[in-house]
């Protein structure tokens, strides 16, 4: 109630280089929260592998935009070589703060996931609000995204019987996963009826169905994470919500999907 309202006005009021700050800002949150659940014994490490991890969002949209960041350094480091010099720093970092070595070689592949998981998948928020019609694109990917969340609570919770992926998630059912495609269905047309006009009916069906199912495995992805890491939510800053993850999890996937059909098929 407090921090969905100043979100919807800041991607509304401001232009796109405060939008990329804010997504550079939740990007290294996100980090820091995805090293603390996997790497809970390598805190100094996971602090500094979030900061230089939160690097590689610049590089990456600059590799898509060349002329977005007045810094020409992320121009002349393109986002390969910026990838490259991350490993070398991960590995080097693995090799000098050994902790256990059997686990050296898990903790290496740990570092290099949060940095393929975050920067990579946020820098397409930047993208997407980039391109013309950016801040509706940026308001149906939340509309997308929170229309398929809250249906398929309320339909699992009420109507789930055939659990979806148990081992997963066990309380998520076949029914909330197909009552959130049609909430995502629902907030999309909705989308082209009031504020998002160039949507036809047919766009909008195709796209909720596909970036909604995009949304609701990367939810699932992140539960896989988390019961792996053995947490019950990626942090505490959200009270009754979890973390920072908690309320990315869906984005992160969704947001790709979104791009490439406003990219490729709009």
């Amino acid at each position: 109630m407090i921090a969905l309202p100043i979100l919807l006005v800041f991607i509304l009021k401001t232009g796109v280089f405060s939008f990329f700050f804010l997504i550079l800002g939740l990007t290294a949150a996100g980090l820091l929260e995805f090293y603390r659940m996997a790497l809970p014994q390598r805190r100094y490490a996971g602090f500094v592998a979030a900061f230089a991890g939160a690097l590689l969002l610049p590089a990456v949209v600059s590799n898509f935009l060349p002329s977005f960041l007045p810094v020409d350094v992320f121009n002349r480091l393109p986002f390969p070589l910026c990838l490259t010099l991350l490993f070398l720093f991960i590995a080097l970092l693995s090799l000098f703060t050994i902790r256990d070595i059997k686990q050296s070689a898990g903790d290496a592949g740990l570092f290099l996931l949060g940095f393929l998981y975050l920067p990579l998948l946020m820098s397409y928020l930047v993208l997407l609000r980039e391109m013309d019609h950016g801040v509706k694109w940026i308001f149906l990917l939340l509309l997308i995204v929170m229309s398929g969340d809250t249906a398929a609570f309320y339909v699992g919770s009420n109507l789930g019987k055939r659990k979806l992926y148990p081992i997963v998630s066990p309380n998520k059912s076949v029914e909330g996963m197909l009552g959130g495609l049609g909430g995502s269905i629902i907030g999309t047309l909705l989308a082209g009826a009031t504020f998002f006009p160039e949507l036809t009916i047919v766009g909008a069906v195709a796209t909720a169905l596909f970036v909604g199912l995009l949304g609701q495995l990367g939810d699932l992805f992140e539960s896989l994470l988390k019961r792996s890491f053995g947490v019950k939510d990626s942090g505490n800053i959200f009270p009754g919500h979890g973390g920072m993850l908690d309320r990315l999890d869906s984005v992160l996937f969704a947001a790709p999907s979104l791009y490439l059909y406003a990219r490729y098929f709009f």
